[in-house]
């Protein structure tokens, strides 16, 4: 450790002994490591008191202006001190365990925060609208946002059910598990991920792989990529593409575990509704 960087751990310790209202007060300066923790702080009313952040945080747009620290692999200890954070946001299962421990060793506040499911998006904002004293509009965030997803659940309950590959990266081919949240608005929608089964968040796996489990739908989430769908038109033997059921979807709108999610689950359920017409036809 540097003598800059031991002297500025000593300055942060003693301001946030000196601070006398020390964690009873609402937090005032927020360093945020992982976009949607950004997003969800935003969520929660209390954007304003994020004064730093990593790459990649994007959303809102207002969270672009904020100055950066590093990025989901890397961050800049010695900037983190010097914003003097009273609150250091870190994603559980995103940010690396070192840094975390790195930033507690140097007395910084840091909560760690995880968004693994869709019922932890609402808690999360609570949570934050609680640290911020936020807590009338981190409530509203919440509430409808659980809303959005009670209806789509409600509306797609009795779907008849329908297989669906979620392609996550093209090349080389990633999809997702039935841990990873987007496999829960999968089934929010009336849908089954043919790769549910397989370990790890996101899988890689074959071509021949997604052949053998015959989805009705694939989906893609490579933003833009035409080619990353349309590759799969030279099996036509699949039921997806037999039935044209091959579609893009917006990445951050169904990765990013934030109340955008209600967003991305609105068109998915949109996009499944609509493969399941086209399997009917194709079946009369």
């Amino acid at each position: 450790m540097t003598p800059s960087v031991v002297v500025r751990a000593l300055l942060v310790a003693l301001w946030l002994s000196s601070s006398g209202a020390a964690r009873a007060e609402p937090v005032r300066r927020i360093v945020s490591l992982a976009p949607n923790l950004t997003e969800l702080t935003f969520a929660a009313g209390a954007g304003a008191r994020i004064k730093g952040t990593v790459e990649f945080s994007d959303e809102p747009a207002a969270a672009r202006a904020i100055p950066r620290v590093g990025d989901a692999f890397r961050v800049d200890v010695e900037r983190i001190l010097a914003l003097q954070p009273d609150l250091v946001l870190a994603w559980q299962s995103g940010t690396p365990r070192p840094t975390i421990e790195r930033l507690r060793a140097l007395g910084l506040n840091v909560r760690e925060l995880d968004t693994q499911r869709l019922a932890d998006v609402p808690r999360v904002v609570r949570e934050l609208g609680a640290l911020a004293a936020t807590q009338s509009t981190a409530d509203g965030a919440a509430a409808a946002f659980e809303n959005q997803i009670g209806a789509l659940r409600a509306q797609y309950r009795e779907r008849e059910r329908i297989r669906v590959f979620m392609q996550v990266n093209t090349r080389p081919l990633y999809t997702i598990n039935r841990r990873q949240i987007m496999s829960e608005l999968i089934e929010l929608c009336g849908g089954e991920n043919v790769f549910a089964d397989l370990d790890g968040l996101a899988p890689q796996v074959s071509i021949e792989a997604v052949i053998a489990r015959d989805p009705d739908v694939i989906i893609s989430t490579d933003d833009g990529e035409r080619s990353s769908i349309s590759q799969w038109r030279r099996w036509q033997h699949v039921a997806a593409v037999r039935a044209n059921n091959l579609y893009i979807l917006p990445a951050n709108d169904l990765t990013r575990a934030t109340t955008r999610l209600a967003v991305g689950a609105s068109e998915l359920c949109r996009v499944l509704e609509t493969a399941r017409k086209r399997r009917a036809a194709m079946s009369h």
